[in-house]
Parts: structure tokens; sequence; C-alpha cells
């Protein structure tokens, strides 16, 4: 039934130096790699033939330089709600060196302290949904990984920690929608390179 109903169309931003190196990147505004400008700019051509009603990004540059380079640039609207994960204390280093000081530490289940637990990223994912459930259209939206699979989870009725059971990959574009009807929501497609 694909085309009858509104399919909201996620994209991740781009290659940048912390996503390539593992460190967590919320709130630090980091800029795309030369291989994520590249990357950027094939994704308008991935999504030829698709119109949308409006395209949201979040506020980091990365996102919104995605989106440029996109194509898809003109007309953006800035949206809070879609920005990364706020990782706290977390910020800028990498799993491996939280474990050394916090064995067995996993984001989507213990949050970052100073920072957001996954309720809180899921109740903004439930806003956005909320805004798109009202808007009834298709819409391409441009953010962020962690807070991309927690608004995948929720899109579905999961609880935000099931946001780990999804993996999203730079530049990758993943599609929402609906099956019988707009009581079914489901995902489409997930993580396409």
């Amino acid at each position: 039934m694909a085309g009858v109903f509104p399919e909201i169309h996620l994209v991740r931003h781009g290659e940048t130096a912390w996503s390539l190196s593992g460190r967590h990147t919320g709130r630090s505004d980091i800029p795309l790699t030369e291989n994520g400008e590249a990357a950027a700019r094939q994704v308008g051509p991935r999504l030829a033939g698709r119109s949308f009603a409006a395209v949201w990004s979040s506020p980091s540059q990365r996102a919104r330089n995605t989106c440029e380079l996109a194509g898809f640039g003109a007309g953006v609207i800035v949206k809070d709600d879609l920005a990364e994960w706020d990782y706290g204390a977390y910020e800028g280093i990498t799993t491996k060196e939280i474990h050394a000081s916090r064995l067995g530490w996993q984001l989507f289940r213990d949050g970052c302290p100073k920072g957001e637990a996954a309720a809180d990223v899921g109740a903004r994912a439930d806003r956005v949904i909320s805004e798109l459930r009202q808007a009834n259209t298709s819409i391409l939206i441009f953010s962020s990984s962690h807070f991309l699979r927690v608004l995948g989870a929720r899109w579905l009725g999961l609880p935000p920690a099931d946001g780990a059971r999804f993996i999203l990959d730079t530049t990758s574009i993943s599609v929402l929608g609906y099956e019988h009807d707009l009581t079914e929501p489901v995902i489409r497609r997930w993580n396409q390179r």
C-alpha cells in the first residue's frame, strides 16, 4: 500500500570526524568530513522522484549541511526536538572509554549523567510523531542516529529504549509509514545505503 498513505523519510547526517571515531556527538556542533559531504550530495539523487510537503532538520550543522548538500535546504524547518541525544558527561567520548569507568554501561538502558535518559529522548520523539500525524503528509527529516532510532521505536509504539535494536549508518535513508490504515504504523525501509 505504499503511496496510499504518507511516508516519513529519515536521513541520518553524513560522516563527521566524531562519528568516524565513535565519539558520542550530541550537542557538539561537529562539521561533516569531506567524505560526509560527498555522501550527503548523493542523498538527493537517491530521493529523486519523491516529493515532500515539508523538510525538517535537527538544529545541528551536520544535519542542516547534509540537508543542504542533498538539495533540500530551501525552506527547511529547523526543529529543536530533532536534536541528537544529550550525552551530558559522556559528550565527545567513546563507549570503550565510558566502559573503563562504568563497565557494562548501555546508552539506551542507562542514559547519560548530566544528559538525557531514553525516556527524555522518547518524549521529544513523541512530540515529533504527534506533529507528523497531525500533518498527515509526506515529510523528509534530517537528524542523528540515536534520536532517529528512538523515533523509529516510538513510531511503532515501542519503548524508547528499544531504539537500541535499530542501527543507522551515516547518510542512510529510512522510511516510516503505514500498512492497511493510519492505525497501523510500520517501518517500510530501514538503514538504506
